[in-house]
């Protein structure tokens, strides 16, 4: 079992954090979560993909990092502010995908891991 920590929601953005009185530019308060979180022993993080890179670099390997707001090139962002394609937030640095309603929704939710697995290969 692991105790993971949520830093900031994919479908928020700047603005939402202002909108509820949090006056710390995004990237610092993720980071700010996240080191509270590493610090109080937890062992990973979830997090938007666009802070996957600085959260690796500043927290290094000793968490893990699972990466929701994944969306593969042919599917819509919906909901998600801040999303990447798989292979982009692995790049990044993920441990872990959360690919929900790209499958989900599909209307053959087979096929649709099928071409995420395509897209990952490439």
């Amino acid at each position: 079992m692991s105790i993971l920590g949520v830093t900031v929601l994919t479908s928020s953005t700047q603005q939402t954090l202002d909108e509820i009185g949090i006056e710390e530019q995004l990237d610092r308060h993720v980071l700010r979560l996240g080191s509270l979180g590493v610090a109080a022993g937890i062992d990973g993080l979830v997090a938007s993909p666009f802070e996957t890179r600085f959260l690796r670099s500043e927290l290094g390997d000793k968490i893990k990092i699972v990466v929701p707001g994944v969306r593969p090139n042919w599917s819509e962002p919906g909901d998600q502010k801040r999303f990447m394609t798989p292979r982009e937030a692995i790049e990044a640095g993920a441990d872990y995908l959360v690919i929900g309603r790209p499958i989900t929704a599909h209307k053959d939710p087979r096929e649709a891991v099928e071409k995420i697995l395509e897209e990952l290969a490439q």
